[in-house]
């Protein structure tokens, strides 16, 4: 078991603690020349010489903070990592990191550098000798001669271009003006910046936001006015952002690239290194936010034996990965110690850290995000319009399903030929005869308010759906009316609720309810409860037990589902859905819930 699971993860000195816990493991997986750290032998879209490179460098989102903060537990490393600085830029050496190309996997890992080249002048470069400065500016300037991709990557650029600055080496100031350009096209409102297309998620925290932080502090005399811009679309997002975590720490489940994990709270970490709080939101809820989500983290199976962080989400898990995840890619989440930069007397860490409570409801029509949560905030639940790029892995079930809980994660499909090889929580799927299960794949069109959530969309062919979702606490109603060319098979679930815990059964402290008849079915227990409750149109409920590692959190699940036949023509389902935090199970629906149920 790693150490880092009995730090309380309550101090600075926690959290250096926690940087030396997660990197402690890895320079026994360097290689000779120390500038590859091969964690692994699963693929990605690029190289293993190119991961072993990426492992490398995301190590330096914690080592270079650490410095900056003059942590003294950091040099042993440095010297280490130094050394393998040295030798991957060295085009005479047998482990140089190699001349790169366009759209290059390298481009990303170089972002850090740049920070490096910022933050730490003094270690980072002038440490060095002039031959070796030379080979580190001549490697990393080759980002401004090829081509990348026209999204969060141009940051990459901006980050070694003012590094550049700082260490006062050429600056390739047109490709920096035409970035930082981009960026603001990249904007849209509320703090919130698009990806690709319509995409908005984390990318926009822990990418966009985290790199216009890190440009603000640095380069504050030199752009005022543009690190005055920064600042404050981080304001206008924070108290946005902050709806997604719950009060154990746990952010929400949404979206690609999760296997970042605690990487979820370093947008706060950039805000502190930066200087920006936000009304409602002090320097103690801001370290909560940060902190309890860094513990909540450290509690999960993320680790292999031997300490190393795995692919995977709530346990390790390729099934969930993107073609982009290389064993050592899960260390992007080391981006949350750059609040280490900061030194005990910051307000950060003079602050005592504090509960935040969120609104009851938030409509974010940026992220087409209706984000409620219960009086306690033991649990968020966001409702969606749909929002992705048609570019990524499992992108329906990350951006498509009808609702994401902090509680409840989400499953993703294996095959979609069977409701347990697909999983689909929180979905409707239909089906023709020997046809595959069909999820909502984007929207035709789309409204959304804090009182309801409604979508028109098409499966497949020759199938037109009206949907509505109406929250009503940690309830919800979904109305769809469908019209069809031919008959289906529908089905439709609520959340996927864990079948076991670590060192026990959870069946034996689980009661599972499958009451066809009366076309519901349930599922509660010590870690959540749901249940899906027919009000028209079903015939029967079923409790499903979906196949292993479909779940981001939980290995094995039970998905409560309800089935309806739909014949050509125009049909029309609603039901309603419950989810708690408990293990809480309603015998019945509310009157309150039922008679919007009936009235929609």
């Amino acid at each position: 078991m790693n150490d880092v699971r009995n730090n309380p993860l309550r101090t600075r000195q926690d959290l250096v603690n926690a940087a030396l816990q997660l990197i402690s493991p890895l320079p026994k997986y360097l290689t000779p020349g120390k500038a590859r750290l091969m964690l692994g032998h699963s693929g990605a879209s690029y190289p293993e010489s190119v991961a072993g490179m990426e492992g490398f460098s995301r190590v330096l989102w914690a080592l270079v903070p650490m410095l900056a903060g003059k942590c003294p537990e950091a040099e042993p490393l440095w010297t280490v990592w130094r050394e393998g600085l040295i030798h991957g830029t060295d085009p005479e050496h047998e482990e140089y990191w190699g001349d790169i190309g366009p759209f290059d996997q390298r481009m990303v890992e170089m972002a850090v550098m740049g920070m490096a080249l910022c933050l730490i002048p003094e270690r980072f470069y002038h440490e060095l000798t002039p031959a070796q400065q030379d080979n580190l500016y001549r490697w990393l300037d080759q980002i401004n001669r090829h081509e990348m991709p026209k999204n969060n990557w141009q940051f990459f650029r901006i980050l070694v271009n003012i590094g550049f600055m700082h260490v006062g080496r050429p600056v390739n100031e047109d490709r920096l003006r035409r970035d930082l350009d981009d960026m603001e096209g990249h904007y849209v409102a509320d703090g919130w910046y698009f990806d690709k297309a319509t995409q908005r998620d984390y990318y926009t925290l822990w990418a966009f936001h985290y790199y216009g932080l890190v440009y603000a502090k640095v380069m504050e005399q030199h752009d005022p006015e543009r690190a005055a811009r920064f600042r404050e679309r981080a304001r206008l997002i924070m108290p946005r952002f902050a709806c997604w975590f719950d009060r154990e720490g746990r952010g929400l489940p949404y979206g690609r690239s999760l296997t970042y994990r605690f990487a979820q709270s370093s947008f706060f970490s950039a805000c502190a290194l930066s200087g920006v709080t936000a009304e409602g939101l002090d320097w103690g809820e801001i370290k909560g936010l940060l902190l309890r989500n860094v513990r909540f983290w450290m509690q999960r199976p993320i680790f292999d034996r031997d300490g190393v962080l795995t692919i995977g989400y709530g346990y390790p898990n390729l099934v969930i990965s993107e073609g982009y995840n290389a064993p050592g890619s899960p260390y992007w989440a080391m981006k949350v110690f750059a609040v280490l930069a900061l030194p005990e007397e910051h307000p950060f860490w003079q602050a005592e850290e504090k509960p935040y409570m969120p609104p009851a409801i938030l409509c974010d029509e940026q992220v087409r995000l209706v984000l409620t949560r219960d009086a306690d905030n033991r649990q968020v639940i966001a409702y969606t319009a749909g929002n992705h790029a048609y570019e990524h892995m499992h992108e329906d079930e990350k951006y498509e399903k009808f609702a994401y809980s902090s509680q409840f994660a989400f499953s993703v499909v294996k095959e979609a030929g069977t409701l347990n090889k697909g999983a689909f929580d929180s979905m409707l799927v239909v089906k023709g005869e020997k046809d595959l299960w069909h999820a909502r794949s984007g929207c035709d069109s789309f409204s959304l308010s804090e009182k309801e959530i409604a979508f028109t969309w098409s499966p497949v062919d020759g199938v037109h759906i009206e949907s509505r979702i109406i929250p009503v606490g940690m309830w919800h109603v979904r109305k769809h009316v469908i019209t069809a060319d031919r008959p289906l098979e529908a089905a439709e679930a609520a959340f996927a609720v864990p079948r076991d815990m670590p060192g026990k059964r959870l069946c034996d402290r689980i009661e599972t309810v499958c009451q066809a008849g009366e076309a519901s079915a349930a599922a509660h227990g010590v870690q959540g409860s749901t249940a899906i409750y027919a009000v028209r149109g079903y015939e029967r409920g079923q409790v499903l037990y979906p196949e292993a590692n479909t779940n981001l959190m939980s290995s094995r699940t039970v998905i409560p589902t309800l089935h309806a036949a739909i014949p050509a023509g125009t049909t029309t389902l609603v039901c309603a859905v419950f989810a708690d935090a408990g293990d809480a199970s309603p015998a019945t629906i509310p009157e309150e819930v039922m008679n919007i149920a009936q009235s929609c």
